[in-house]
């Protein structure tokens, strides 16, 4: 057999770019089915006009308008629209804000934001182009008189926008509009539609008032409950008890600092001098007057080393920014009208990297609780992340891996019978996605802790009304079966006394409402419903 020589085998190298590698891969950004295509689009633009109005300090107004397009072919295509009353794009930007795959104002920042990566929106424009050859139409303004309108594609090749009928505007207004023509998706209705996503994030943005159109021209307005914006996000520090002998390296290597005395408090949260010397004194060869530079990977696994046997205190809220327990009970009410709810909200934590996270977690029973099934309903649960809703990967999610722990009997919850939904939010500086799709929360034993404790926490809360529901149904039933032999027994003691039947009665009924007081109650009540 021949045998063929490096060289002639590193003819065929190539560097290759991050839109060609996406291009080939488009199902690692959620482009896997025709229905969840739609969804990750509609996903992508509305997270970012989310995080553009938030941080410009505006209570956002998105309208999202999906039509269908007949363009005689056969072939299934859709224009999504999706305007926002945000800061806008300025024109000097806009082919790297939205053209460009890992470019982007978040990755590169220690702060809490629904987008990453800097792929999502270049993502959406490249899916458009490869699925119609089409660009996307953009229509921007800062609000300064500085209103245009361009199209705009991505050149796989060289990962760099395409920018064509740039345009000067004369319009009064402030934001963005995003409008593409895609193919090789559809609109589908259920758990996993676009509207289901659009609930799910008003839900968990209460402060935001989103407009649907769908294909068939149904508008659907969810408009905000809440009138007031997130506090906004600070940008954080890692915090020590996460961090690892390569994390450590490489802010060392980056530091400007001249000892790692000063690197240390300077890069990382809550540490102090009297921290430097907690680890100096559990660890007496670290050398803390050593240049950051110079620090080697030995260096670095003694520090941590010290670090995992130092007290810590828990990293600062201030840097992320979860729902709140007032706004999540308005935003269930609002969405769900529950019977009972109960939210709950843990500390924050760490996972590796350093990174604080906080948990959010609620449980509501009965309403729109729930999820309707055949004979009845069982329970569902709301997975989001920085308040984005997971509608996919449930399976190899972290929120799924806490919930599918749960004992839910111990808590007098059924989750196949009874209407409960279990709602979940994990905010955080870095969300730890299984996939740049970003659809579910790697499976981090930290994270998984720390929602199953929240949880717990919620349920405990739900148990007592479920209990107490439960007692009352009891009671109600007892009633039932003493109240129905009252008028027979009335009869039969009246029979032997000669006493009179209408007194004996009543003198029953006054016995039975007594031992059974609220069942009585309710059963009026019911009575009553029936008849109005």
């Amino acid at each position: 057999m021949a045998t063929t020589s490096a060289d002639q085998i590193f003819k065929e190298f190539r560097e290759h770019s991050a839109a060609q590698f996406f291009k080939k891969n488009r199902q690692m950004l959620g482009y896997s089915g025709q229905g969840r295509s739609l969804v990750t689009i509609v996903h992508e633009f509305c997270t970012n006009s989310l995080d553009a109005a938030e941080e410009a300090g505006i209570l956002p107004d998105i309208d999202i308008t999906i039509k269908r397009i007949d363009n005689g072919t056969g072939i299934s295509r859709y224009s999504i629209r999706v305007g926002d009353n945000g800061p806008g794009v300025p024109k000097s930007f806009v082919g790297k804000a939205l053209g460009t795959i890992f470019a982007g104002t978040k990755f590169h920042r220690y702060m809490q934001q629904r987008g990453q990566q800097g792929i999502g929106a270049a993502g959406c424009v490249l899916f458009a182009q490869i699925t119609t050859g089409k660009p996307i139409f953009i229509k921007s303004s800062t609000g300064k008189g500085a209103a245009y309108s361009c199209r705009l594609g991505i050149n796989a090749a060289t990962n760099k926008p395409v920018i064509t009928e740039m345009r000067d505007l004369d319009e009064d207004f402030r934001g963005l509009v995003i409008e593409g023509e895609y193919a090789d998706i559809r609109y589908e209705a259920g758990e996993h539609s676009a509207y289901e996503y659009i609930r799910r994030t008003a839900l968990s943005n209460p402060h935001a008032q989103i407009k649907l159109t769908d294909p068939g021209g149904q508008e659907s307005l969810f408009v905000r409950s809440v009138k007031e914006l997130p506090r906004k996000a600070s940008v954080a520090k890692p915090h020590p008890a996460g961090l690892s002998a390569n994390d450590i390296l490489e802010f060392a290597h980056a530091s400007q600092s001249r000892k790692i005395s000063t690197f240390m408090i300077d890069t990382f949260a809550r540490t102090t001098q009297n921290k430097i010397s907690e680890l100096k004194a559990v660890d007496g060869t670290i050398d803390v007057d050593k240049d950051p530079k110079q620090m080697t990977w030995e260096d670095a696994e003694k520090l941590i080393g010290a670090i995992h046997k130092v007290r810590w205190i828990a990293p600062d809220a201030s840097s992320v920014i979860p729902i709140g327990e007032a706004q999540i009970k308005v935003a269930l009410k609002n969405i769900l009208d529950p019977e009972h709810m109960s939210v709950t909200e843990r500390r924050p934590a760490v996972f590796r990297g350093g990174i604080p996270f906080v948990v959010e977690a609620a449980v509501s029973y009965g309403g729109n609780s729930g999820r309707k099934v055949e004979g009845g309903y069982a329970g569902n649960v709301l997975r989001f992340a920085n308040r984005v809703p997971l509608l996919f990967d449930t399976a190899s999610c972290a929120i799924s891996k806490a919930a599918n722990d749960i004992e839910w009997r111990r808590y007098n919850i059924d989750m196949d019978t009874q209407p409960v939904s279990v709602f979940v939010n994990v905010s955080s500086v870095y969300v730890p996605y299984s996939g740049v799709g970003k659809e579910a929360i790697a499976q981090e034993d930290e994270i998984i802790d720390e929602i199953k404790l929240a949880i717990m926490e919620a349920a405990r809360g739900v148990q007592h009304y479920v209990r107490g529901k439960e007692q009352v149904a009891f009671n109600i039933n007892r009633y039932k079966a003493i109240a129905r032999y009252v008028k027979q027994l009335s009869g039969d003691i009246s029979d032997l006394t000669k006493a009179d039947r209408a007194r004996i009665e009543k003198r029953l009924e006054s016995i039975v409402s007594k031992r059974f007081p609220k069942s009585e109650e309710r059963e009026r009540e019911k009575g009553q419903e029936e008849e109005r």
